[in-house]
């Protein structure tokens, strides 16, 4: 990726009807701003909690640094975790429904084909993607993005199918049985921090990107 956004699902860098700004100049609505950070807090819980909770069970033989772990004991990082998976849950439903509503989802994220990423991709990788539009996001952005929400609802589904595997049996055996559906949890959270990483490193490169998902423009 070449434009810096947040993190998904609300991390768009733009936020046009048909090719012109919302009106006053607004390039992120208001809702995705919101969601956008309330996800921010939610996946960070997340994943802080959820490594705690993994220490305390591991599927492989490594431990996270106590220090980079939230709720102090397994117990403390369960409430944590569950608190925060909730909110993860309702604020993405939130987002979903509001894309969906508005035609967002429609409008930013096609038309998609893989030769477009690809394209995309190579030209990133040479420096040929400019930075000036953050309303515009390119087919390595829109793949991410949505790569990024698919790992989202794979991470709620597998840690239901953790949380109450007698009550989802039909989930869990989607997931492979319960020891599976935790490694799909594990690699679905992986995945998730890897985008955040990449974002983070994307900021870092586009630092108005950041005043956009404060601000809106």
């Amino acid at each position: 990726m070449t434009q810096a956004g947040a993190m998904a699902p609300g991390g768009e860098t733009g936020g046009m009807q048909s090719g012109g700004m919302q009106g006053g100049g607004t390039i992120q609505p208001g809702w995705v701003r919101i969601t956008h950070w309330l996800n921010v807090v939610a996946v960070l819980i997340l994943v802080l909690s959820g490594w705690r909770i993994y220490n305390a069970s591991p599927i492989w033989d490594f431990r996270f640094p106590k220090d980079l772990t939230l709720g102090g004991w397994l117990g403390g990082a369960l409430l944590w975790h569950f608190a925060a998976m909730w909110l993860l849950f309702c604020n993405g439903l939130a987002y979903l429904v509001l894309n969906l509503a508005t035609g967002r989802l429609r409008r930013r994220y096609w038309p998609l084909t893989p030769g477009a990423i690809v394209s995309d991709f190579i030209a990133a990788l040479r420096g040929r993607l400019g930075h000036d539009d953050l309303s515009h996001y390119n087919a390595v952005q829109k793949a991410a993005y949505l790569g990024a929400v698919a790992l989202l609802i794979l991470v709620v589904l597998s840690g239901m199918a953790v949380w109450k595997s007698v009550q989802f049996p039909l989930l869990r055996e989607l997931m492979g049985g319960f020891d599976n559906a935790r490694i799909v949890h594990f690699c679905a959270m992986a995945g998730i921090v890897a985008f955040v990483a990449v974002h983070v490193a994307m900021v870092a490169l586009v630092p108005k990107s950041l005043r956009l998902m404060i601000t809106g423009r």
